[in-house]
C-alpha cells in the first residue's frame, strides 16, 4: 500500500494516539506500504521463518481434505480470504478448485492496495476463468459490510496466523466480527501458529540476515516520508521478546538515547527517553485446547485440526452454529 492509498487523516491519527500514550505504540498495519510489502515477502521466505513453509505445507498435502465440507455441498459459494496478502500460499486451494471446475468467487481482503492489484494481475495471468472480486478493506469493516453475501455458502480463510497479530480481547473481537459475518453452516479456515521451543519463535522475529528488523525499522521511514517526522532510525533499535506463558511475541523499537522527535504534519514533538519502547507488533502462539475454548466462545465449532509434520503451526476448520 503506498501513500496515495492510505486514508491520510486515519494515519495521522493512530500516530499522533499511539505516540501520545504510555507506552507508546505504532499500529502493526502500517508496516505494510510498498517497501513493506516486498519487505514481508523476504521474512516469509527466511529459514528462521517457519510459518510461511508450515502453513504450506499444510496446504498442499491436505488441500482435498480441506477443501471436501465446502465441496460436499455441491452448489457454487463464496470463498473470502482475510488478509489475503500475496495470494500464494491460497493459490493452491484455487488450482485445485479450477481444476475441478468448481463454479466459486474469490474475494480477497486486504487493507494493502498495492498487494490486490499484484494478486489480481496474477491471478488473471493463471487463472483467467477465475472470478475474483478484491475489497480493500480491513477486517472488521470487510465483515461488517459482507459485500460477498448472496446467500451461498461461504468459506472464509483467514491463514497466514493472522490472528496472532491481535493481543487476546482484540482476538476475541475478530471473532465476533467472523459470527456476525458469517451465517449458520458458514466455515472458517484459521491459521494458529502453535506454542513451542521459545528459542524457535524468537529466531522467527529476529533472523541473521536482519530483515525483520528492516521491517521493523521501515515503520519509522514511512512516518519520515509521509508525516514529515525526522526520526533518526540509526538512534532506535529492533527488539523481539516471548512470554512463553501468554505465548506473545512481541517486537518494540527502543529509543538508545534521550531524544526529542518531530512530526511536521502533527505539528507535534515527541519526547523520548533513553531506552523508551515503542510497541509495533504482537504475533500470539496458541496452543489446541486455547483454539478449541475460542471457538467456543465465538459460536463456532472445531471440525478438524490440519497440522504440518512437525505440529509447529495448524489450519482449523470452524462451522458457523
Amino acid at each position: 500500500m503506498n501513500a496515495k492509498n492510505t486514508d491520510f487523516g486515519t494515519f495521522a491519527q493512530d500516530v499522533m494516539l499511539g505516540l501520545s500514550s504510555t507506552p507508546k505504540t505504532l499500529p502493526s498495519k502500517y508496516f505494510y506500504d510498498s517497501k513493506g510489502d516486498k519487505l514481508f515477502q523476504k521474512i516469509m521466505a527466511l529459514p528462521e521463518y517457519y510459518l510461511t513453509r508450515k502453513e504450506y505445507e499444510i496446504l498442499e498435502s491436505q488441500h482435498k481434505q480441506i477443501l471436501a465440507p465446502i465441496l460436499s455441498l455441491n452448489q457454487s459459494f463464496n470463498l473470502i480470504e482475510l488478509g489475503a496478502g500475496d495470494g500464494m500460499k491460497t493459490k493452491i486451494l484455487l488450482r485445485y478448485l479450477s481444476k475441478l471446475k468448481v463454479d466459486f468467487t474469490y474475494y480477497p481482503v486486504d487493507f494493502s492496495g498495492s498487494v490486490l492489484e499484484e494478486l489480481e494481475e496474477s491471478l488473471a495471468n493463471e487463472l483467467p476463468d477465475l472470478k475474483v472480486n478484491p475489497i480493500q478493506d480491513t477486517y472488521r469493516e470487510s465483515l461488517k459490510k459482507q459485500v460477498w453475501e448472496d446467500g451461498r455458502p461461504n468459506l472464509i480463510l483467514f491463514m497466514g496466523a493472522n490472528l496472532g497479530n491481535f493481543g487476546v480481547d482484540e482476538a476475541k473481537n475478530i471473532i465476533n466480527h467472523l459470527r456476525v459475518g458469517t451465517k449458520k453452516g458458514d466455515l472458517v479456515l484459521i491459521g494458529f501458529d502453535l506454542k513451542k521451543d521459545p528459542q524457535t519463535i524468537l529466531n522467527a522475529y529476529h533472523d541473521k540476515q536482519g530483515v525483520t528488523q528492516e521491517f521493523n525499522m521501515n515503520l519509522l521511514d514511512r512516518l519520515n516520508r509521509e508525516l514529515e517526522a525526522d526520526f533518526d532510525r540509526d538512534s532506535f533499535t529492533h527488539w523481539p521478546t516471548y512470554d512463553p506463558v501468554s505465548g506473545e511475541c512481541r517486537s518494540y523499537l527502543i529509543s538508545q538515547k534521550a531524544q526529542n522527535v518531530n512530526i511536521g504534519a502533527l505539528n507535534q514533538t515527541f519526547n523520548f527517553e533513553a531506552y523508551e519502547s515503542i510497541f509495533t507488533e504482537i504475533s500470539k502462539k496458541y496452543s489446541l485446547s486455547e483454539i478449541s475454548h475460542l471457538a467456543s466462545l465465538g459460536g463456532f465449532e472445531v471440525k478438524e485440526n490440519f497440522m504440518d509434520s512437525e505440529g509447529y503451526f495448524a489450519d482449523v476448520l470452524w462451522e458457523r452454529q
